[in-house]
C-alpha cells in the first residue's frame, strides 16, 4: 500500500488537496491494517484521514527549498522508463 504514496513536494504545479487527501488515505490504510474500515471504526479512519490530510498541507506550505521544482511530466516519464525496465528484467 504505501508504495503508492508519492513525494508531494517541490512539484509544479503544487500538489492538490486530492493529491493530499490521497496520500493520507493511503497512510491511515497501512497503518490501521484496514483498506475498508467496519461501520464500528469508520468516523475513527475518516478523521484519522482528515487529521493526516491536514497536517500534510500544513507541512507541505511550510517546507522551504532552493531547488527548482520538478516538473510532473518529466518525472511520470522517469518512473515509467523504470517500471519498464524493471519489468522487462523480470520478464526475461
Amino acid at each position: 500500500m504505501c508504495r503508492n504514496i508519492r513525494t508531494l513536494h517541490n512539484f509544479e504545479p503544487a500538489a492538490t488537496g486530492d493529491e493530499v487527501r490521497a496520500a493520507a488515505l493511503q497512510y491511515v490504510r497501512k497503518v490501521s491494517g484496514s483498506t475498508h474500515p467496519s461501520k464500528a471504526n469508520e468516523a475513527a479512519f475518516d478523521e484519522a484521514v482528515e487529521a493526516v490530510a491536514h497536517i500534510t498541507q500544513h507541512l507541505l506550505d511550510h517546507l522551504v527549498t532552493n531547488a527548482p521544482p520538478k516538473d510532473r511530466e518529466i518525472e511520470a516519464e522517469k518512473a515509467r522508463a523504470r517500471a519498464e525496465k524493471r519489468y522487462a528484467a523480470l520478464s526475461a
